[in-house]
Order: C-alpha cells, then structure tokens, then sequence
C-alpha cells in the first residue's frame, strides 16, 4: 500500500451523476518491456504523449448500499462489451484500497476511441487513463475539492490519476499529461517514479516542439503474444538484464539530445530503442515475432528515404507490427508527401493516422 495515494474521508455526499474525460495514447522513445511486483517497471521509460488518437470515457454513477462486488458495466460506441469487464474488475480489485467508493456506487462506463477498435493500436494506455481521470475527478468531488464540481484541481491529483492508470496498465501512467513523459526511477530525471509517470523536467530544444507521428498500420489483428505475457517473459531471458541497463543508458543519453536539439542523435537512440525491444521478444523462450514482413519493408523504405534525401524522419514500433514514423513539425509536408506515396501500400488497406504531440489528459463536461 502507498500511504499517500489513500484518501481522507469523504466530506461530501453525491447520490448520482456523471463524469467525463479523454486520455490520449503514447508512445515510447525509450521503451518499457519487463515488469517487476504490481505493475512496477524494471527500467524508465520516456514518451511522446499524442493527440489524435485518444479514449473519451464518460463514467456515470449512482449511489447503492454498499456492495460485495464491483457493479458496473461498460460499454464500448454504444454497445455492451462485457469481454472487457473482467479487466475492470481487476482493475479496481487493485485499485479499490486508493479510491474505497467503488463499491458504494453502480458505474456505466461509456467509452470510445479516436481511431478504429480494430486498428491495431493499443487502446488499453489512453482508455486506463482515461477511467483513472473520471474516478478521481468524482474523489475529488467527494472530498469537497472545487466546490464539490467534478473537476482536478491540482498536480497531486494528476498524479493520482498516473499512478492509479499504472495499475490498470503500465503505459497508461505516461497518458495523464504532455508532451514529454517519464515513468520509471531514474538517477538523473528529478521527480521520476515507478509509481506514477512524471512530465519530462528539463530543457526540450525547440526541434522536439510539435513532434509529428504518423502511425502506419501494418496489421489490424490480434497480438499472437499479448503485452502481459511479453513482460512476463523477460522473468527469464538471459538478455533482461543487459537490457534494463542500456535502457536507463539510453535515457540519460536523451537528456543531452533534448537540450541540444541533435535530432540525428534522437534517430540513433529511438530506432535503436525499437529494435531491442522486439530483439528481446525473439530472445524470448519461447521466442516470437511481432513483426510483419510490411513492418520490415517500412523501415528500409525510411531508412533509404532518409538516405537519399537527407531528412530527419524516423521510425519507432510498439508492441506490435505497427510504425511509427516521427519527424519534425518542419518537414511534415515532404514527409507526408513520401508516407503516401511511398509507404501506405504497406498498410493494411493504406491505412494509417497522422499524429502528433499533445498535452494529456483532461475532464470535459459531458
């Protein structure tokens, strides 16, 4: 138990009502692939927080007589999705210490994405986040903050919200704000935790403003190995090691390209970054492949791009065959040009989302 994340007791009483948030994805620069405890990280991690792909989750409530179980259902575009409530349920199973009202009140749990369900991209970051904001705007109210308005009012309760998003889903932790995130302790980013995500502290050089982020989608499908049982596996690879040390490695190294604007120090470490984490997949036991032979041709399309034209454009990956091409807010129309022309063949039906770097999360009124 965390003592400071435990609340005071409510001062205020609401028998019904409702909430709303939106929660943007993210992506890692830095990647996170192994856990230790209760969704605790084994080495930091550091993001881009997007924009265009995000979780709007309204989160209405009913006062109950106090209750042996969660009661809620959710709903994903106006239709029962009782495949996720399992998830939920252990969500607030670890949760339910931090914010005790979860079983006084009856939830609908009305959620939607900003990119299509079945587009491949992780909706689990933005959508945790996105829940954890609207439970503690609704603590918030109960505490008597703002006037009892269902609002956050304060850093501590942002923070609140990361660290209850971390135990819904560790990346989840870095969608609370923008446009830099650090999850993870590190010795040299002030203020870092495992416990929570933290907004980068430091000097971003002017080349970082706007990042843009197109998102290819290379496949649509399910994982054949979902990210649970990925960290899972890095319990017994012989390379886990190595590699928590050269990700902490590679943070303090953004540090300085942060400051200084190096992008081409930036491509270095981020594609470096992408490549190890799926290196550790396939050093696994057992071993698996994420990768599309699309995600491969991608890649040596931008590398050969970048080549032959000098730009600054980039890739990273998720967990997944997905892309991420990055690039300066400078080149966006050159790059865009060639992601049309040159890559959306490789997408499944062309598909991909231009993105770029956002602030985080906040509460709407609904």
């Amino acid at each position: 138990m965390v003592a400071a994340f435990v609340p005071k007791p409510y001062s205020k009483k609401l028998e019904m009502g409702s909430v709303s948030s939106q929660a943007p994805s993210n992506i890692a620069l830095v990647k996170y692939w192994g856990k230790y405890g209760e969704q605790l990280p084994q080495n930091a991690s550091v993001s881009f927080t997007l924009t265009e792909c995000r979780t709007e989750t309204t989160l209405h409530f009913e006062k109950i007589v106090p209750a042996e179980t969660f009661n809620f259902k959710v709903f994903l575009d106006g239709k029962r999705e009782k495949d996720f409530e399992p998830k939920i349920v252990k969500f607030f199973e670890r949760i339910s210490t931090y914010v005790p009202f979860l079983k006084e009140y009856t939830f609908k749990i009305e959620t939607r994405n900003s990119f299509p369900h079945s587009s491949g991209i992780a909706s689990s970051a933005s959508g945790m986040a996105a829940l954890a904001m609207c439970l503690v705007s609704l603590e918030n109210a109960l505490l008597g903050g703002a006037s009892t308005a269902l609002s956050m009012t304060s850093e501590s309760q942002i923070q609140k919200a990361s660290f209850l998003a971390r135990l819904g889903s560790g990346s989840a932790s870095r969608s609370t704000e923008g446009p830099v995130m650090v999850w993870g302790t590190h010795p040299e980013i002030e203020g870092s935790s495992n416990l929570f995500g933290v907004k980068y502290p430091y000097k971003i050089h002017e080349n970082f403003s706007n990042y843009q982020d197109t998102i290819l989608l290379v496949d649509k499908g399910e994982k054949q190995v979902s990210s649970t049982v990925g960290h899972d596996l890095m319990n017994e690879n012989p390379y886990a090691e190595a590699r928590f040390k050269t990700a902490n490695t590679n943070l303090s190294t953004l540090i300085n390209i942060f400051e200084s604007g190096d992008i081409s120090a930036f491509i270095k470490v981020v594609e470096s970054e992408a490549l190890q984490l799926h290196g550790m997949m396939m050093a696994s036991e057992p071993y698996f492949i994420l990768m599309k032979p699309n995600t491969l041709e991608i890649i040596n399309r931008i590398w050969e791009f970048r080549s032959a034209t000098g730009s600054q454009v980039c890739f990273t990956l998720d967990a997944g065959a997905n892309v991420h091409a990055l690039y300066p807010l400078l080149e966006k129309e050159r790059v865009q040009k060639f992601i049309t022309e040159e890559l959306a063949v490789f997408c499944k039906n062309g598909e991909y989302i231009h993105d770029r770097c956002g602030v985080g999360a906040s509460i709407f009124t609904s």
